[in-house]
């Protein structure tokens, strides 16, 4: 499909009033995803659950909308995207009700299972919607926008999580969230009308597949570590033939999405509707601009996992403290995916994507030599800074190259893609990042204490520092205080573990920048041509069921 001109007519300008709204429901999105990981202390205290358990909220939340969202997009087409909208933005608000009421962890659980299922609407109607709304340059404004509201809430999240979570409890974060869906919702009436399509028909078949391989996927990728790697561990739930279930379950997972495309080929020479429209990614560029958007938010949710496991849980610092330690990042992030839009009359995406992944590959290299058990020195903040500065202009270019790729039915498909492929990719991106570190720690150790002579092998064995995962160092000399560890020996075991922890952050990031260059590959073959303008989703000429 070829870029077409735009006529002037089309650059009408329209009131930014429901702009605001759809910025604030990206907010609301984004702003609870963030407040859970400054709530998972509280909710541990609260509840006595491990912290596994209350971590299971942001695992499920990210498992309902990447496994829903492309039937999320199918019931916006069906029922009308202002409609439907409101329906789950009202529904999003009560997820809000169940967070800050819950008695017990599973209520709490059922409140993010709630959230996901209506994010996974939420997120392929911000994209018909702003299709809808405006044209021109108005709409890549309002593209660039999304991703900037990602980051404005995380910084605002960790920020005033962190505080009320100190003053008061998680519970009033969940306040804010509920405030928010209020005044999404009654912003949502100055949307301009649209009407669904009653016709269109919803492939369950596809929605099972694509549902469970993103399930599987997820919890493959996930358990990584605590089920093996590759033979089964105690922990893993079962095992077959001593192999770990979780590569079994990426390999499945796999096989159904390839199945899922499989089953869409079909459906759709036979001319029926299917789950998702395949020409979203008809082109290699476009299929280039999806590669790209899932390893930079990977490569985003990989930091954004190592940046708190280091300070709050190898340093025992606040919530707050990581927000600091995440605010140059977090800031620069939403200033340049807001303005790298004044930048498409002058280059093309192709370029900037190749030089986005090239500042976050120099970022992660920097990062990987430079940094230190202190988060706050300059040249860390530099490095963040510039990774910042990739990741911004990367997450909104390649989401305009695909709205501005398609025809103008197929806006809600978009959204839908995005949505599976960013939540699949925060997912996958946190847990290998978790599995690397891990391990690259584990051998770190091990190999540190073979070469060790001055520990005696029993205390070796009575401690099992190889198998103690991230530790601060007042809590491995509380473990060693339980044991016959001299105060040299208990000395030795710190400096061990705190060596092997900053070799394994710097290898770690590393190995993150290899990924980073090697997503120079796709960004190549992204499109010459200049972005344009987010494709008019006029209702979608009804297809035969």
């Amino acid at each position: 499909m070829t870029s077409t001109t735009v006529p002037a007519v089309s650059e009408e300008r329209r009131s930014w009033a429901p702009m605001v709204g759809l910025f604030l429901a990206q907010v609301l999105m984004s702003f609870n995803v963030a407040a859970l990981p400054v709530s998972i202390g509280g909710m541990v205290e609260e509840f006595g659950v491990p912290p596994t358990t209350a971590g299971t909220t942001i695992v499920v939340y990210g498992l309902a909308v990447a496994a829903l969202v492309m039937v999320g997009a199918k019931i916006g087409h069906r029922v009308g995207w202002v409609l439907i909208f409101r329906i789950v933005v009202a529904l999003f608000a009560g997820s809000s009700l169940l967070m800050i009421f819950g008695r017990t962890i599973w209520w709490v659980i059922a409140g993010q299972v709630v959230a996901g299922a209506a994010a996974a609407i939420i997120v392929p109607s911000l994209v018909a919607l702003i299709a809808e709304n405006y044209v021109g340059r108005q709409q890549a404004t309002a593209i660039g926008s999304l991703g900037s509201a990602r980051a404005i809430s995380g910084v605002s999240a960790f920020f005033i999580g962190g505080a009320l979570g100190t003053l008061i409890g998680w519970r009033p974060v969940f306040v804010i969230v509920l405030a928010i869906a209020v005044v999404v919702f009654f912003l949502s009436f100055r949307f301009r009308k649209d009407k669904g399509d009653p016709t269109i028909k919803i492939d369950i078949v596809a929605a099972v597949l694509i549902g469970v391989a993103i399930v599987l996927l997820s919890f493959g990728f996930s358990n990584l570590n605590s089920w093996g790697l590759l033979g089964a561990r105690d922990t893993a739930p079962f095992n077959v033939a001593g192999i770990s279930p979780a590569p079994l379950f990426i390999i499945v997972g796999i096989v159904l999405g390839q199945a899922f495309f499989l089953w869409t080929r079909r459906r759709t020479k036979a001319g029926k509707v299917p789950l998702v429209s395949l020409k979203v990614l008809a082109r290699p560029s476009e299929r280039a601009a999806v590669y790209a958007m899932f390893i930079v938010v990977a490569l985003e949710a990989a930091l954004n996992f190592t940046v708190p496991l280091y300070i709050q849980i190898v340093q025992g610092r606040t919530p707050f403290d990581t927000a600091l330690a995440m605010m140059p990042f977090n800031l620069t992030v939403f200033v340049t995916a807001t303005l790298i839009v004044r930048f498409y009359g002058r280059f093309n995406p192709r370029t900037i994507g190749v030089a986005g992944f090239v500042l976050t590959t120099a970022a992660l290299v920097w990062l990987s030599f430079v940094v230190s058990n202190n988060w706050e020195t300059l040249p860390t903040i530099l490095g963040l800074f510039v990774f910042g500065l990739g990741q911004g202009a990367l997450v909104t270019l390649v989401f305009n190259v695909l709205v501005t790729a398609v025809e103008p039915s197929l806006a809600g498909d978009v959204g839908s893609i995005r949505g599976t492929t960013q939540n699949l990719a925060s997912g996958v991106g946190t847990a290998v990042a978790g599995a690397l570190l891990v391990t690259i720690l584990s051998l770190n150790i091990g190999q540190a204490i073979i070469q060790n002579t001055y520990l005696p092998d029993e205390l070796v064995d009575e401690v099992s520092l190889e198998n103690a995962n991230f530790v601060s160092n007042d809590n491995l000399r509380e473990l060693l205080a339980g044991t016959d560890a001299t105060e040299s020996q208990t000395e030795e075991f710190v400096r061990i573990n705190e060596e092997a922890r900053l070799s394994a952050l710097r290898t770690g990031l590393l190995i993150l920048a290899g990924i980073s260059a090697l997503a120079i590959i796709p960004a190549a073959r992204l499109p010459k041509y200049r972005p344009g303008e987010v494709p008019d989703p006029s209702p979608a000429e009804p297809e035969k069921a």
